[in-house]
């Protein structure tokens, strides 16, 4: 029994030896990502500036068409440095697969601001505010200009974003809702009253049923407002889990293929192509 327990033991330490093998291989891979994301600063014409990085496909061809991928941080990574916006990198999965080569941007908002002005709340009786942050309209300009500059297929563009993302997600579609071809918003809410303008784009909404920080009941009123509207949307909750949910979103096997798979839907109304 003793020799038995033993064997136990050095199976257990083998086992968590390896994984943290696994965890600290992964880390250094990301880390090695990021040296690869450039470094940039968008500059408009009356001087506001909004730092991200980019990520091109290994040999980006500009004679071909790529998707391509906006991805909004949470309110933890805000600041000036261009780095931050990164922390939670699990989003770069959607970009590894060399059958999906794609275009993304990776912008930082600044320290004390928002990619949307936001209520968390479900309450129908209180009006979301509509005013436009600064950061949003930058992260709007920016990606009118990416389009211009870069070789992207103006049917495939997508975005996504965790927690204060995840709201900023939903504001973009809002405000660009023939721009996009699906979206992905992570522990997030929107303005449910306004679900039929967004209606027509795909959406796989994902949130911890356990948040503490943003309420899934945002993300289900988001979702149920949808599907009354007509909406193609996805809900995935993960019981028990909290805030943070995107770890676990976007390793979904099946999201990578979902999301390159949208193509949009009414290009003729488009604004920005």
């Amino acid at each position: 029994m003793t020799q038995r327990i033993a064997s136990i033991r050095v199976g257990i330490v083998a086992t968590l030896a390896w994984l943290t093998a696994c965890h600290t291989a992964s880390a250094q891979m990301y880390k090695e990502l990021h040296a690869k994301l450039e470094k940039r600063v968008y500059k408009n014409a009356e001087g506001e500036t909004l730092p991200y990085r980019l990520w091109l496909p290994e040999n980006y061809d500009a004679s071909k068409r790529y998707p391509l991928i906006i991805f909004l941080h949470g309110a933890g990574e805000r600041g000036d440095d261009n780095e931050a916006q990164l922390k939670n990198d699990e989003f770069l999965t959607l970009v590894l697969d060399p059958q999906h080569p794609a275009i993304l941007i990776a912008p930082q908002c600044p320290r004390d601001s928002w990619w949307a002005n936001i209520r968390r709340r479900v309450d129908s009786s209180e009006a979301w505010p509509n005013e436009i942050t600064r950061p949003m309209k930058l992260v709007i300009e920016l990606f009118d200009q990416i389009r211009k500059e870069l070789s992207v297929d103006p049917d495939r563009c997508y975005v996504t974003g965790l927690s204060m993302g995840g709201f900023g997600t939903f504001d973009l579609l809002l405000r660009r809702p023939h721009d996009f071809a699906a979206a992905v918003p992570i522990c997030g809410g929107g303005d449910t009253s306004r679900a039929k303008e967004i209606a027509h784009i795909p959406m796989w909404i994902f949130h911890g049923g356990a948040d503490p920080v943003v309420p899934a009941s945002l993300s289900q009123a988001m979702v149920e407002a949808l599907k009354k509207a007509g909406g193609k949307v996805r809900y995935t909750e993960y019981p028990g889990v909290g805030h943070n949910s995107w770890s676990r979103a976007y390793q979904e096997p099946e999201l990578r293929d979902w999301l390159f798979q949208q193509v949009r839907s009414n290009p003729a109304e488009s604004s920005g192509s």
